[in-house]
């Protein structure tokens, strides 16, 4: 028996190098190869991504130290804006409470140079008493404005002449004075007289005129 005779299979012609790469471009420069390329919100995401990823391979104390310092400079310069708010306020405070205080149980909002015009007209007029408790709440008012006293509610004449003495002790023995003048006049009711107001106005000008000889604060004394 014969078997037949089976042709050879051919092999396609094999393209040249110039060919092959003419034929390369063409099929990479199909619609569909564009389409398959990441967009830019792709590379932003595969950053993020990449991002996280170095996280878990180089740790987190590694990858976070730059992320670190621009917190702790953001913290500080938080810090320094707060300081700068905060700063000075409580001056403000209390020159709010002074506004409004009671001074030496009656509600005063003048400040002291005010009560010193005051004193001054009544010690001309000769109402001795008017002068010599307007002086005293002057001398009182000063300190608080000073930032040397408090005005702590229920602050007596004596209590801040004490309180004073402790700030400027050179001057204690005329601040005493001064408030006993006060209290005879005020609460007493003793008549004023003209030797009395200048022993208060005395007392006045000279706290007025001298330096606290200490810093730290006494009791009812501003913070």
């Amino acid at each position: 028996m014969t078997l037949p005779l089976i042709a050879p299979f051919a092999l396609p012609d094999q393209p040249g190098p110039d060919e092959a790469r003419r034929l390369a471009e063409d099929e990479l420069s199909r619609r569909v190869y564009d389409e398959a390329q990441p967009s830019f919100l792709d590379r932003i995401a595969l950053a993020i991504s990449d991002f996280f990823d170095s996280l878990v391979l180089r740790g987190v104390g590694e990858a976070w130290s730059p992320i670190v310092v621009v917190l702790v400079l953001c913290g500080l310069a938080a810090l320094i804006a707060v300081g700068l708010v905060v700063w000075g306020r409580p001056k403000l405070a209390h020159r709010q409470r002074s506004a409004s205080a009671l001074l030496f149980g009656e509600d005063d909002v003048r400040p002291a140079a005010e009560l010193r015009r005051d004193a001054e007209a009544h010690a001309a007029a000769g109402r001795w008493e008017q002068a010599i408790a307007d002086r005293f709440r002057a001398l009182a008012r000063a300190l608080e404005e000073r930032d040397v006293l408090d005005p702590v509610p229920g602050l007596t004449a004596h209590g801040m002449a004490e309180i004073a003495a402790e700030f400027f002790p050179q001057q204690a023995a005329v601040v005493r004075t001064g408030a006993s003048h006060f209290d005879d006049v005020r609460y007493l009711r003793r008549p004023g007289t003209a030797a009395m107001y200048s022993d208060v106005a005395r007392a006045d000008d000279d706290v007025a005129g001298a330096r606290p000889a200490m810093l730290a604060p006494a009791f009812g004394a501003a913070p």
